[in-house]
């Protein structure tokens, strides 16, 4: 009896110095620190050991080389850009950017997002067409390659790509090949051990020691492919057969993806070395055959990362300032939409100041509580006048976001908590009206494979539903 009674005293205390902890040293967002004090209020024990899990923020020095950017020019060049845009010297190919140069700032100031003009991107909304052109790239390439995928599968798919990898390696192709351990906690070690052999260079990030993993609570959500330092890949699609639609579960996989050439894959070049510096112990060292773009057309774009690392939510307030920006319509594809208030207020004024906001989420969940909180946010929109749709045909995966025609984004970051503050993502944001109309093209078909949610539909929710969605989106800060 007095060991228990020892047992809660201690747990008690433990909580009272966790909560303080929260509330006065980590500096949470009020959302999430109410949301943690009441998962240690109800669950006392079981409530600290998952914070230590999935709560406990990530180290505040920086777990990049950010000394890498300095060597690479990036620093120099960025501020270069700033001065050519704050006395308005720099040189627009299409006079429409003119009126995006506040998000051209933007990313520069918060993201060293170096803004060039003369890529060509080829859009694929369709997993077979995605990796047919990625494998050919791949069979192509004669000095390096470059992979980071979330997941990785062992599976038919998964056994191609390593094919192709062992292939080139025996060739004397230099091949890397960085996986999140979380999203492929499934990968079998002999397929690695087969990679490795070959002489692929294979590293994993934030790995599991003993079998556990302090750092599960942060993933590298990212997607990049990139191939002689020419060709670049980035967008929504993982390596595994489910994303060419052989999934009984989700049927097709409906994502978005870009293959980009250009000086674009210059900056896609550094954010995968960047990343490989920091899960492997040998680092990637500038050289200029992993900078080697060509001209490759007119499509502006700027390559944006973000991560718990940051003190700015650097993909989120670019998707705001682009919903700011509206003045016709905005137009949004998410497999989780939970937005934070920012988010939510700045759709919610584009609604009622008659900018045309759609938003398309599945029909399915692959992740249930975000699915019911997914609900309840999109019906909080729908009564402000948002038209919102479900996808019909299979799962919608895609990360798109269209504005007036003129700009878009498109990347691994959904809307959502996990996205914008403990996922490590990465966007491609597109000044082009030529590749904003393809999105919207794509967008405009999908519809026709959607239900459309009216208030009336919502209104009749079941009472199961309606709790669903209340204990959802109560737990959504901390999913």
């Amino acid at each position: 009896m007095e060991i228990m009674t020892m047992l809660l005293g201690l747990t008690f205390f433990l909580n009272i110095g966790l909560a303080a902890s929260i509330v006065f040293l980590e500096r949470k967002d009020a959302t999430s620190a109410w949301a943690w004090l009441m998962v240690l209020m109800f669950i006392p024990i079981a409530g600290f050991i998952l914070y230590l899990i999935f709560g406990k923020p990530i180290s505040n020095r920086q777990i990049f080389s950010w000394d890498t950017k300095s060597k690479l020019g990036v620093k120099t060049a960025v501020q270069a850009q700033l001065r050519a845009l704050e006395d308005g010297t720099l040189k627009f190919m299409h006079p429409e950017i003119e009126e995006y140069k506040s998000l051209l700032y933007l990313h520069l100031r918060n993201d060293d997002a170096i803004f060039t003009q003369n890529n060509a991107v080829e859009v694929f909304t369709d997993g077979e067409k995605k990796f047919s052109s990625l494998i050919q790239d791949l069979q192509r390439a004669k000095d390096h390659i470059h992979l980071q995928y979330y997941i990785l599968r062992n599976d038919a798919l998964g056994n191609r790509i390593a094919e192709v990898l062992i292939k080139k390696a025996n060739e004397g192709v230099q091949v890397r090949l960085l996986y999140d351990d979380m999203g492929s906690r499934l990968l079998k070690r002999k397929y690695i051990k087969r990679l490795k052999n070959a002489g692929v260079e294979v590293e994993s990030f934030f790995p599991s020691m003993f079998n556990v993993n302090l750092k599960i609570n942060y993933r590298n959500h990212r997607k990049l492919a990139i191939l002689d330092g020419k060709t670049g890949y980035i967008g929504g699609f993982n390596i595994g057969d489910e994303y060419l639609g052989k999934s009984k579960k989700f049927g097709y996989w409906r994502d978005t993806h870009l293959r980009v050439t250009g000086d674009a894959v210059e900056n896609m070049q550094t954010r995968f070395i960047l990343d490989w510096n920091q899960a492997s112990h040998h680092d990637i060292l500038y050289e200029n055959r992993y900078y080697n773009a060509s001209p490759s057309g007119d499509v502006g774009a700027q390559i944006v990362s973000s991560g718990p690392d940051s003190d700015w939510e650097q993909i989120k307030n670019g998707y705001i300032k682009m919903i700011l920006s509206a003045k016709e319509y905005i137009y949004i594809q998410t497999p989780y939409f939970i937005p934070d208030e920012s988010l939510r207020d700045a759709l919610r004024i584009a609604v009622l100041s008659g900018v045309d906001v759609k938003i398309m989420i599945p029909n399915k969940p692959d992740h249930p509580f975000v699915y019911w909180a997914t609900l309840s946010h999109t019906g909080d929109l729908l009564k402000a006048g948002a038209d919102i749709y479900i996808y019909q045909n299979g799962f919608l995966h895609a990360k798109t976001i269209i504005v007036d025609g003129k700009i878009a984004s498109v990347g691994t970051a959904n809307i959502d908590v996990r996205s914008f503050r403990l996922n490590f993502e990465v966007n491609a944001f597109l000044y082009d009206k030529n590749i904003t109309e393809r999105l919207l093209e794509s967008f405009e078909e999908d519809i026709r494979l959607s239900t459309q949610m009216t208030k009336k539909l919502y209104e009749k929710r079941s009472l199961g539903i309606r709790f669903k969605e209340s204990v959802s989106r109560l737990l959504s800060p901390v999913l």
